[in-house]
């Protein structure tokens, strides 16, 4: 019994194995190609208003990029819609 489980487990830990190599080749040639063509590249969310501010945040939460939220600062959550922000601090300030 003992070695049925064993060779069981072997084949299932080589299917796996097999399987996360298929896996991994396949999304290293999805980077490549997307590079190629031009779509790792990432356009600038920064608003205007918010360029070299000291309360910047920047950083999106959520699990996947539908749902995901961008917080831009502690004051404007979602971004200051004119130019001028009037809470724009200096970063040396």
């Amino acid at each position: 019994m003992s070695t049925l489980q064993d060779a069981f487990g072997k084949a299932n830990y080589r299917f796996r194995k097999t399987d996360h190599a298929q896996w991994h080749r396949q999304l290293s040639k999805q980077h490549i190609l997307r590079s190629q063509l031009g779509f790792n590249e990432v356009p600038q969310s920064q608003p205007k208003a918010c360029q070299g501010c000291a309360h910047y945040h920047g950083i999106a939460y959520g699990s996947n990029k539908a749902t995901r939220t961008l917080l831009i600062c502690a004051m404007h959550p979602y971004g200051w819609p004119d130019s001028l922000c009037p809470d724009w601090q200096d970063p040396d300030w």
